[in-house]
């Protein structure tokens, strides 16, 4: 009977992955360009070395000061109008519409002191994750619903999905998610400024790891909600299902070893001991049959923060990526969150 769970799971999941039928197999570059920006880019040109070994030393360099690289100036123009907080990402991109923040505001009914950002999974759709900010407001604690770099309001007109955000363009991705991390920074200034008192993060899939980085980053969080995690980005984007595209172009120029080396410093697992240094809580909920983030790679990141001692819980549900989105799986999911959040905030 398990066996037969299983495949009926993996078959659902390959149907839910592949509806989608417009991703794009672009081309591989470093994007160089894209660190010029960075505190260690700017201080570390590339004077002739390689470019594997200068994004390698790169990502060193952005790990050694990391409060640096994940640093920026607060933004003056906050602006929150029909729901929607607008202001300008500290991280400057070739793309304006990208350039614009845009977080939907869920306020709690009867104020509160409490709130939380949460932030959707890879290619989420504008409403995506709306029901979750409304259960949560019921419950007292009031969620910014971020849009991540690159998608929806964010996403440069040439594109149909955001894939600008996680791509074969090396530099563009760590770009993608410093930005996303700092935008996060920003909200929490944002809620501050309203008075709010005790903060939160919740994200799912791709804005797990950027929270992860966020909460490494910022002692404003106290509560982590991470619906899905994993160690390396690279491992993801390698073995993941909904990212062969993106491998497809990667494998004709590097390995998984380099890639690895090349995304270290947005990968969760390289801020695990200044992760686990703050007073916080932490709930990881990982899919027993992943096809995308694999459950050995969210079973090593759990271990490896038990190790450092940790205040966490662990959930794991009977389903995969996808089909965490289906009835029954996401009413389950969501009152995990609900619950969490409720309880520790």
């Amino acid at each position: 009977m398990r066996r037969l769970y299983q495949r009926w799971i993996l078959t659902r999941e390959q149907q839910l992955c592949f509806r989608a039928t417009n991703r794009v197999v672009r081309h591989f570059e470093w994007g160089l360009e894209w660190s010029s920006n960075w505190p260690c880019g700017r201080r570390h040109p590339k004077n002739g070395d390689a470019p594997a070994d200068y994004v390698s030393a790169l990502n060193r360099l952005a790990m050694q000061d990391s409060d640096e690289f994940f640093a920026y100036q607060r933004p003056s123009d906050f602006s929150l109008q029909d729901g929607i907080l607008r202001f300008r990402s500290p991280v400057e991109t070739p793309y304006p519409e990208n350039n614009m923040v845009h977080a939907q505001w869920f306020p709690a009914k009867g104020g509160g002191k409490k709130a939380v950002v949460l932030l959707p999974h890879w290619n989420a759709p504008a409403d995506g994750h709306n029901a979750l900010c409304r259960g949560l407001a019921r419950l007292g604690v009031s969620a910014l619903r971020l849009s991540l770099p690159y998608h929806d309001y964010r996403m440069p007109p040439e594109l149909q999905r955001a894939d600008y955000a996680v791509s074969a363009n090396v530099c563009r991705t760590i770009d993608a998610a410093r930005q996303a991390v700092i935008d996060v920074r920003c909200c929490l200034d944002w809620l501050q400024m309203r008075g709010f008192e005790r903060l939160g993060i919740v994200g799912t899939s791709l804005g797990s790891a950027y929270a992860c980085l966020a909460s490494a980053h910022d002692p404003r969080i106290a509560v982590n909600v991470f619906n899905h995690c994993s160690t390396y980005v690279a491992d993801v984007v390698w073995t993941g299902l909904p990212t062969r595209h993106i491998r497809q172009s990667l494998e004709e120029h590097i390995d998984l070893e380099v890639l690895r080396e090349s995304w270290r410093a947005i990968s969760p697992v390289s801020y695990l001991e200044k992760f686990a240094s703050r007073k916080h809580k932490t709930l990881f909920i990982y899919a027993a049959y992943d096809t995308t983030f694999l459950p050995e790679f969210s079973r090593d990141i759990i271990a490896k923060v038990q190790k450092h001692g940790l205040d966490h819980k662990v959930v794991v549900l009977p389903c995969g990526h996808y089909t965490l989105g289906e009835a029954p799986f996401k009413f389950i999911d969501g009152y995990h969150i609900c619950s969490f959040v409720k309880r520790h905030l």
